[in-house]
């Protein structure tokens, strides 16, 4: 597992992560707070505060985890 921060301040990037990450099969966790959702759902990511990074877990390793991370390079926080 990885877990890096990521940034989801407007709808556009909304729709366009979960377009990005909908193919995986991989487990992929939103963590802001006490709160863990399913980064695939719509509904649970406009539940938590969108205002600040979130901790995206990636359920992954290998190969799979490194396309996972350059796909959403544009969303990672340095």
């Amino acid at each position: 597992m990885k877990t890096v921060k990521i940034s989801l301040n407007s709808i556009d990037k909304v729709k366009s992560f979960i377009s990005e990450i909908s193919d995986y099969e991989c487990e992929l966790d939103l963590v802001s707070g006490r709160y863990v959702i399913d980064a695939k759902s719509i509904m649970g990511i406009f539940s938590l505060d969108l205002s600040k990074p979130i901790d995206l877990n990636i359920h992954a390793s290998g190969a799979e985890l490194e396309e996972i991370l350059g796909i959403l390079k544009d969303y990672i926080c340095e």
